[in-house]
């Protein structure tokens, strides 16, 4: 097995973490959606980055902030 450089480990590193940002920027648009459309569309976004992401995650916040 090849050992991973540097260089592609902080280009994988670094793509994890926009990904994580996106995802923080998706949640938050989808605590401020009003409409259910608006919600469906961001859920696919997030499915579309990360298709294993726990979308009852995202649920439960918004169960959360309606309380």
């Amino acid at each position: 097995m090849a050992k991973e450089t540097p260089k592609r480990r902080q280009f994988q590193i670094r793509r994890k973490q926009k990904r994580r940002e996106k995802i923080k920027k998706l949640k938050q648009k989808y605590l401020k959606a009003k409409t259910k459309e608006e919600k469906e569309k961001i859920i696919e976004k997030i499915l579309k980055i990360v298709p294993h992401y726990p979308i009852e995650e995202i649920l439960k916040l918004n169960e959360k902030k309606t309380l």
